[in-house]
């Protein structure tokens, strides 16, 4: 029982561990600019997925306007990235330019019967049911739906960086347990056994006797 708690246990956190990875660093769609717009927004119970106010604005309001960009991915299906800026906070992507990136992103719009594939950086998930969308980071222009989306280097780095650290503080802790922690438990087991063996002698003198 014990033994599945504790595989129970780690498997959640690195669960979470990778989703916050996979909704933190950036990802790369191949896609077709069909539309950008404004719209106001009220963060309610999804507050969590929207980034703060654009810096310079009143950050103390609930309700914004908010740019969007509607896509199509090479594969046909539709996909809406919001574009707003990170500024100082989290993740630090230190985005400033939200309007500079919404122009250029209607400047890449174009239709299906003469199409222009554009690759669009971003982070975060996009969810129908809690209303989220991924935060476009920057905009560039490929040769087609094709077109490679290049070797995250960013991301590799990052989680080899984690890795390490994970490995260097498991390695030490390894150590520790060796060192400090297993022999005190091993003597607090044998006195528990001594003390089990005296208790059953005592025990022992108290049976009937033949």
């Amino acid at each position: 029982m014990l033994g599945l708690i504790r595989w129970t246990f780690w498997i959640t956190v690195w669960v979470i561990i990778a989703a916050f990875f996979h909704y933190t660093l950036p990802q790369v769609d191949i896609v077709r600019i069909t539309d950008t717009y404004e719209k106001r927004v009220d963060p309610g119970e999804n507050s969590l997925f929207w980034a703060q106010a654009d810096i310079g604005t009143d950050g103390t309001l609930s309700t914004r306007d908010v740019f969007f960009i509607q896509t199509r991915l090479a594969k046909g299906k539709v996909m809406v990235y919001r574009n707003e800026d990170t500024g100082w906070g989290w993740p630090p992507y230190f985005k400033f330019d939200t309007s500079n990136l919404q122009a250029e992103a209607s400047d890449f719009r174009s239709t299906e019967a003469d199409p222009r594939y554009v690759a669009i950086k971003h982070y975060g998930w996009r969810n129908e049911f809690l209303t989220i969308f991924p935060n476009a980071i920057s905009v560039r222009q490929v040769s087609g739906p094709d077109a490679s989306k290049g070797i995250p280097w960013l991301n590799i780095f990052i989680i080899t960086i984690f890795l390490t650290v994970v490995y260097g503080v498991w390695v030490r802790w390894r150590r520790f347990r060796i060192a400090r922690i297993d022999p005190k438990m091993e003597a607090i087991e044998d006195d528990l056994s001594e003390k089990s063996s005296a208790m059953k002698g005592w025990l022992a003198t108290w049976r009937k006797k033949p």
